[in-house]
């Protein structure tokens, strides 16, 4: 990985066009809106699974998930996209990818404190934010899946790599770094309440240039 160009960007990128469109349709918001909103939710999943990886146990783990579960030759995202916005409905094959479990897993405890910061920030409402990161969290997977196995990654070097996006996502800051730092617990007592979400998107959406 270019070490200018976060995770978060590289998948951004590749969310541009007909994924983003899709995302747009199914939310019932603006393409701007989505645009907005995936732009803080990347960093926010990501660096999430990042502070879980930080301990070997939770970087094994996730090693072991990405493999078992995610482990797809290429990262088909318009595919991907579209078997997950079928849901139920999209019939014989492979089951769209359960994104509320894999929330779960990422966010643990702070999953609702996650959504509806989000939704505020954003505009987006709790559960639209919701429903966005359901949708992007087996993208977010898959890429981290197709990445470790292009990069010959083992669990250790997993972690070290969600860990400085962590960090970048962060020391950038933006909407995204902001809700991160936020859910990672600010005032440091172990405590994240929806007040404090809702008063630091309020402040990083009104400051946006």
């Amino acid at each position: 990985m270019n070490s200018s160009t976060s995770l978060a960007d590289e998948l951004m990128a590749q969310l541009q066009g007909a994924p983003l469109q899709q995302m747009a349709e199914q939310l019932g918001a603006s393409s701007s809106e989505t645009e907005n909103a995936v732009s803080a939710a990347l960093p926010m999943l990501l660096g999430s699974l990042g502070h879980n990886a930080a301990q070997p146990q939770g970087a094994a783990d996730l090693f072991g998930a990405l493999q078992r579960d995610h482990g797809g030759a290429g990262l088909d995202l318009g595919g991907l996209l579209g078997s997950l916005l079928g849901g139920a409905g999209a019939g014989a094959g492979s089951a769209a990818p359960d994104g509320a479990a894999i929330l779960g897993h990422i966010f643990g405890g702070n999953q609702q404190r996650a959504e509806e910061g989000l939704g505020q920030a954003t505009g987006l409402g709790g559960f639209n934010a919701g429903q966005l990161l359901q949708m992007l969290a087996p993208l977010v997977m898959s890429f981290l899946a197709q990445r470790v196995n292009a990069g010959g990654m083992d669990a250790g070097g997993l972690g070290q790599v969600l860990g400085q996006e962590r960090t970048r996502a962060q020391e950038q800051g933006g909407l995204g770094g902001g809700l991160l730092g936020s859910l990672l617990d600010r005032d440091g007592d172990g405590q994240v309440g929806l007040s404090e979400l809702i008063q630091l998107g309020g402040s990083l959406l009104g400051g946006r240039r």
